[in-house]
């Protein structure tokens, strides 16, 4: 059903992508909410994920439409928080250094915040050479998947497979005490 309604939509059928929307607006808004957690961002990144959704139709396979949607989502998510987060940070920094210095509390958790994120660049130099630089490209420089895949001049498919391979090192050999 959902591939005759994409087939649809792409032959211009306003009313089947309404359908589209309708039948997977859910799973789009959990998807984002899950990232997000807030529901008003949540609502407007479901809305940007459906056009980004219309848009890229031409370069959908027919492989597995809630697959490639979620896909889309998570990404779209993903990258809202990326920009909320260094928009905060952004801000944060703007504030007069004044105004911190008198709260102590502000400059013990910043100082705690420093030496968590000193301890974590640390720990990245125990990770295997491999998987090093696109953990450090991906979560520290904040680099998408084909920036990196890229840069390495190699296949996206082995960057998501490096990541992913990192991770579990990470799991199995670190614990969430070394960061504390």
């Amino acid at each position: 059903m959902t591939d005759d309604l994409v087939e649809r939509v792409r032959a211009g059928n306003e009313h089947a992508f309404r359908i589209l929307i309708e039948t997977h607006k859910d799973t789009v808004f959990r998807t984002v909410y899950s990232v997000l957690r807030h529901q008003k961002d949540a609502e407007d990144a479901t809305q940007e994920v459906f056009i980004k959704i219309y848009t890229s139709l031409p370069q959908y396979k027919n492989q597995g439409f809630k697959t490639w949607m979620t896909r889309i989502a998570v990404n779209h998510a993903i990258d809202m928080k990326r920009k909320r987060d260094r928009n905060k940070e952004e801000s944060h920094e703007e504030q007069p250094k004044e105004t911190h210095l008198g709260q102590a509390e502000d400059v013990e958790a910043l100082f705690f915040r420093n030496e968590r994120r000193k301890l974590v660049l640390q720990k990245l130099d125990d990770l295997p050479a491999g998987y090093r630089e696109v953990v450090q490209d991906y979560y520290i420089n904040e680099k998408t998947h084909q920036q990196i895949a890229e840069e390495q001049q190699i296949q996206v498919k082995s960057v998501e497979v490096k990541l992913y391979r990192a991770r579990n090192w990470m799991k199995k050999h670190w614990k969430e005490e070394d960061f504390s």
